[in-house]
Order: C-alpha cells, then structure tokens, then sequence
C-alpha cells in the first residue's frame, strides 16, 4: 500500500530512497521484492515522476515497459507498478521534502508537513538525479540580460507552464535536453537560429540529432561557441566564433548572430551534495559515487543509482540500475550477503570512465561506460579475456557491457582494463553492435 504525505513517519524503515523520480520508484519497487517490509520515498517536488514530468515527448519505456511512452505516461506506470509490488506491505511517500545527513542516529530529514526529524532506516538509496550546468560554470563573457536559461528550464515553462521563453532562441551545447527543446521550440512557432558545439562531435543521442534538427532544418554548428552574450535589459544577440583543436575561440572569424532568448544545454552535474555530506567516496569523473557491483557506495548500508551515480542515455538504464540498487538495499536488511566483490574495472584507451566500478566474478553484470572520441569501427576489449565488435561509439551515447563469469573464468587479478580501440578489418555481421 502506497501513502503519499503520511501523517505520521513509522519509528524505523527497512529503506529509505532519497528522490522519487524513475530511479527512486524503481529502487522501492527492487527492496520491496527482496523483503523489505516498508519503504519510505523522499522527494522535493510536491509529486513523484522527477524530471519525467516535464518530458511530454515519446520516446521512454521500450525496454522497460514494451512500448513508447511520454515521460509523464513512464512516471505513472513506474508509479502503478510499484503500487502493485507493494501489496501487503508499507511504502510511504513524502513529498516536499529534503534529506539533510545520515548519521548513525539515522536520516535527517525536512518536510513541510513534518519539519526537521530524523527517520531511523536500516538501508538508504541515493537517486537525487542530476542538475543542469548553468552559465556561470563556463565563464561567457559579456552582460547579464534577462533571456539567459538552462535548457530543462525552459522545457519547464513550455510544458508546465505553458509560456514561451522567446521568439528567437540560440542554443548553446548539444545536449538532448537542448536538442529536444529546439524541436519543442520550432513547433511552437519559435525560430530556432541555430544549435553551437563547442566540440567537433555532438553531445547527444544520433536519434535525437536526427529527429530534432535535421527532420526540421535546425542548424548545427560544431566546433563553435558563444562568446559573447549581448543585450542590456533583454537579450539581444549572442557573438559566436569557431574555435581550433585546442577549443580556443578565434575571435577574428566571429560574428554576431541576433536573437532574444539564450538556452544553454552544456551538460548535467550529478547531484550528490548529500552523497559528500555522509562521506562517501566520489568519481573525480563521473562526479558520482564509486559504486559497487551491487551499487553500494564507500559507505556500507547506503547504496545509489541513475543519474546520481552517472549521466544516462534513456531512462530505462536508470530505472534498471536502481532497480539492481534497490534489490541490493532489500539484500542488505534481510542479509542475503552477495558475493564479494574481487575485480576492479580500469578506463583504459578511449573509456572515459566505466560504472560500476568493482565487479564479482561469480556473477553477470551490466557495466556501463563512456568514450573519449567518436570511432566508426572499434573494438570493445575487456582485458585479454573477451573482445567485441562495435560500429560506432561517440561520447553522447553510453556503452554497455554484459559481463559474464565465463568471461572471467580464468582471470585472477585484482584489476581488469576495459578498452575501445579501432578496427582496421571489414568484419561485421553478428558480432557487431
């Protein structure tokens, strides 16, 4: 039974999930079905879904649910089903709320509905999500005039608040966010002047480059930046300038580009202030937690998923990490120990980082990754154990990896590399991905 704003908190949960967007409804659903008794949901929003709630585009669920769904429409099957796990058993939602510390005493927790209490829980769930990087983290020069947003929030405005931003939008990046929202804009009536990449290569999903700019002529100009956001109350243009292989502005080619309205879609940070409050270990890379096989973290009890750990692709990744994290979490309060974990994943040549970041040999896992720079033809090495073919990678698609013990069935050090290098042969066919 699900209660959204208890009246009252229970003396003790089996699992707290701290974020009830997809990552955190799917982590109550996986502690649920391994024996949790009652799970308590936090969110700071005044309803659960998280980001999806804003998404009114398709394309979520088909590995999760079967079939193509908005990302209101994934949020509320995420919901019912999680409804359906809960059967004689407790889960309780509380809303408008914060996590402030995890101390041995327990969760500290603000809501409005309670004020500052502490909820004693026997595991935690971290699945904060991730924020927008904003224009102070990228130093442009020039005036501060109102027209200057992240790209999420004018999704916001136009999806939930039914306002548009401008009437002649720049975007800066190549994010899918900021992909989605120039198509969003252009059938709104906007005119989308262009979308600038500061790199050689988009940052977002070929489909979304596809299906967001080409099907609608939206310009994307690659190796080029913003350097210089004009206007004194309004926005009224922005100077752009290309840039060399050093990704140096060359101030002599610039040009000034007119527009009201600037939207910025320059990546997303996780969100683990809370994660570095308690003392868990960070990825300089990902930004996230280190995490285990199972999705622990450095601190034992408390495990994290989705885009709190690392930046997905689509949602179906995040909701299948969490609900790994959240069976984990159910593992841990009814003490089915899994096997340990005794190999350590290592980026190797193109692999920027790799999730999770230690693995067991006496179980399959899933691991995800990322690479530096785009190959047509790779292939995908885990050490000197297990080789695959690949067509293409680009950093603005993750990799993923089904580890298996047959792969590791001769391997006894403690650190396995995982690389991605190119192929000069024309083998493809079955083995290619």
């Amino acid at each position: 039974m699900i209660v959204t704003s208890p009246h009252h908190l229970q003396d003790r949960y089996d699992v707290t999930v701290v974020g009830a967007g997809p990552a955190g409804l799917a982590a109550g659903r996986g502690a649920l079905e391994r024996g949790a008794e009652n799970v308590l949901l936090l969110d700071r929003e005044i309803e659960t879904g998280g980001i999806l709630n804003q998404c009114i585009h398709n394309g979520f669920g088909v590995h999760t649910f079967g079939e193509e769904l908005t990302g209101p429409e994934f949020a509320q099957r995420s919901v019912d089903v999680l409804a359906e796990a809960s059967s004689g058993h407790q889960v309780d939602v509380l809303t408008e709320s914060y996590a402030l510390d995890l101390t041995d005493d327990g969760l500290a927790v603000m809501s409005a509905q309670h004020g500052v209490q502490v909820v004693d829980t026997a595991a935690t769930v971290l699945t904060m999500g991730a924020r927008e990087r904003t224009r102070g983290a990228i130093r442009i020069p020039g005036s501060r005039p109102a027209g200057v947003m992240t790209a999420g929030l004018a999704q916001k405005f136009v999806n939930v608040l039914g306002q548009l931003p401008g009437r002649r939008v720049a975007i800066l990046g190549s994010g899918d966010i900021g992909l989605i929202m120039a198509r969003r804009l252009h059938l709104e009536g906007v005119e989308v002047v262009g979308v600038f990449e500061l790199l050689a290569h988009p940052n977002g999903l070929s489909r979304n480059i596809v299906q967001c700019l080409h099907d609608f002529d939206i310009p994307l100009h690659l190796s080029t930046t913003v350097v210089e956001v004009v206007g004194d109350e309004r926005v009224t243009g922005v100077t752009v300038a290309p840039v060399n292989e050093r990704l140096e502005p060359m101030l002599d080619r610039s040009r000034f580009v007119p527009c009201d309205t600037v939207l910025l879609s320059i990546g997303l940070i996780p969100e683990n202030e809370l994660t570095r409050t308690i003392g868990a270990h960070i990825d300089p890379v990902t930004r996230g937690p280190i995490v285990t096989s199972t999705m622990e973290t450095s601190r034992p009890g408390v495990f994290a998923a989705g885009n709190v750990v690392h930046i997905h692709d689509l949602v179906d990744y995040v909701a299948d990490e969490a609900l790994l994290a959240g069976r984990s979490a159910g593992d841990h309060v009814t003490g089915h120990a899994p096997f340990a974990d005794n190999v350590r994943l290592v980026p190797g040549e193109n692999v920027r980082y790799c999730v999770p970041h230690t693995i067991s040999t006496d179980r399959d896992h899933t691991v995800y990754l990322r690479v530096r720079r785009p190959l047509e033809k790779s292939w995908l090495r885990l050490g000197d154990l297990y080789e695959k073919r690949l067509r293409y990678v680009t950093p603005g698609e993750m990799v993923s990896l089904k580890v298996r013990p047959k792969f590791l069935a001769d391997f006894h050090d403690a650190a396995l590399r995982i690389d991605i290098v190119a192929r000069d042969d024309d083998a493809g066919g079955a083995g290619d991905d």
